[in-house]
């Protein structure tokens, strides 16, 4: 896919910039703070547009660049390829998930309506784990031949087969989840104001930034219209998760009887000692 024509490395630099921004006031590490700076600082020396830098060179010519490691030239492919970046609109509260879904060929805005209602998910890395897990083919209207197309599409757009992506631990996810909950309760985190369904614009999500086994992982509690119709706001907890290029999506819930557990992966939680 060539680039975007309305990216540029100044408007580029101002989102790096912006990420780092919110990150910090959101508690985040401060090793990760840093590495959007330094990257911004990157992007405003470069002498050429970025956009002709990845179409040369791809991914690797950008993690050549100093202080451009395999997550951040990631986000920068986003940008260049589509004009966003979706680490930012989440950090902001500003996600549109349907519309991010319905760029993907074979998904309309009503397919992707349906999509994010039925699984939640809001970037197309969580829709390639869909693909592979075979959720997505449990929701009405992606039969085997339209999910075929979707798995052969993201391949392409990703780079890489959804069966070789890794994942965080669920051990690791299932701690996260619990200090979000706990601290949530406490007050103890910053809050965000998210767009969808907040007219008021109050600033009620509580986000939290955490580490685990390498990954750079933030969670929120769930802002779909489906848990805002079930009141399950404050129980489904998504969190993301980011490492050396690779991410991933999942939703914690409540598990009947008691006990939380990962949707998609409940097997690999029962499993746990």
């Amino acid at each position: 896919m060539s680039a975007c024509r309305h990216t540029t490395n100044e408007d580029l630099h101002e989102r790096l910039l912006r990420v780092a921004d919110l990150l910090e006031g959101q508690h985040a590490g401060a090793f990760r703070v840093a590495a959007y700076r330094r990257a911004a600082a990157t992007v405003a020396d470069l002498g050429e547009p970025m956009g002709d830098v990845f179409e040369a060179g791809g991914l690797d010519a950008l993690i050549a660049l100093p202080g451009i490691g395999r997550s951040i030239a990631s986000l920068i492919r986003e940008y260049v390829r589509s004009g966003r970046i979706s680490l930012l609109e989440r950090l902001a509260g500003e996600v549109q998930a349907e519309a991010v879904l319905a760029t993907v060929p074979g998904i309309g805005p009503r397919l992707a309506e349906r999509l994010h209602e039925a699984l939640g998910v809001e970037t197309l890395e969580a829709l390639e784990c869909a693909c592979a897990d075979g959720r997505l083919a449990a929701v009405p209207g992606f039969g085997p031949r339209r999910v075929e197309g979707i798995t052969a599409s993201l391949g392409a757009r990703l780079g890489r087969r959804p069966d070789v992506r890794a994942r965080p631990s669920v051990a690791a996810l299932l701690d996260v989840d619990a200090e979000y909950r706990r601290r949530a309760a406490s007050d103890d985190l910053p809050r965000i104001a998210p767009r969808r369904f907040n007219p008021e614009g109050r600033a009620w999500l509580p986000i939290l930034h955490a580490s685990r086994d390498g990954w750079e992982m933030t969670a929120l509690y769930s802002n779909t219209e489906r848990a805002h119709r079930l009141g399950r706001t404050h129980d489904w907890v998504v969190i993301y998760s980011d490492r050396d290029g690779e991410h991933d999506q999942c939703t914690v819930v409540d598990v009947r009887g008691g006990g939380r557990t990962i949707r998609g992966r409940e097997v690999e939680v029962s499993e746990l000692p």
